[in-house]
């Protein structure tokens, strides 16, 4: 585990606010990518998890963080403050693989908003697995291509979309880059 502490932000204001825009944007218009600014990650996470992580997470929502990132655990909790929560109990999930969905958090009937959202790291946004997406925020089936889910990914996300409006949100991170696939959206191989 290190001892980073590097700095968060280079301007925390205008960083996270836009940061906060693009992920709002990338999950109204799902599959859609979206650039992040202003963070230098510690490893092993990239720049754009970071950026996330710093926007979305603070004192007052759980966090399971993957053991392969544990040497960023210090950082992410000086920045964020998150406390360190299981699976089911995580508003956030912070993975380098896709964890295992059935044992976050769906919401329920009554607050579908208490869902789980996964922030994964990925290989690439622009090459690997083709999926086609179909659902709110898209006029027309969107092709995306993803590099670092696992092969049974449109198996695994179609049992996610069919407890909708229960179930699982995913932000997927590359590089600086980002794009969300929020629960709503229904997925396949192309």
């Amino acid at each position: 585990m290190s001892n980073d502490l590097s700095p968060a932000f280079a301007d925390p204001i205008a960083d996270a606010q836009s940061c906060f825009r693009s992920v709002l944007d990338a999950m109204a218009r799902p599959g859609h990518r979206h650039a992040t600014s202003g963070v230098s990650a510690p490893a092993p996470l990239c720049d754009a998890a970071a950026a996330v992580l710093l926007t979305l997470a603070d004192h007052e929502t759980p966090l399971w963080l993957d053991p392969a990132a544990a040497d960023a655990s210090v950082w992410i909790t000086f920045h964020t403050g998150a406390p360190a929560a299981p699976p089911a109990q995580a508003m956030f999930a912070m993975a380098l693989s896709l964890p295992d969905l059935t044992h976050l958090s769906v919401g329920t009937d009554e607050t579908p908003e208490t869902s789980a959202t996964v922030i994964l790291q990925v290989a690439s946004l622009t090459t690997g697995q083709r999926y086609v997406l179909e659902g709110p925020g898209l006029r027309e089936p969107k092709v995306v291509a993803i590099d670092g889910l696992p092969p049974d990914f449109a198996a695994i996300w179609q049992r996610n979309h069919a407890q909708y409006p229960l179930g699982v949100d995913l932000i997927l991170c590359a590089g600086n880059q980002l794009t969300a696939l929020p629960r709503s959206v229904s997925i396949k191989d192309a």
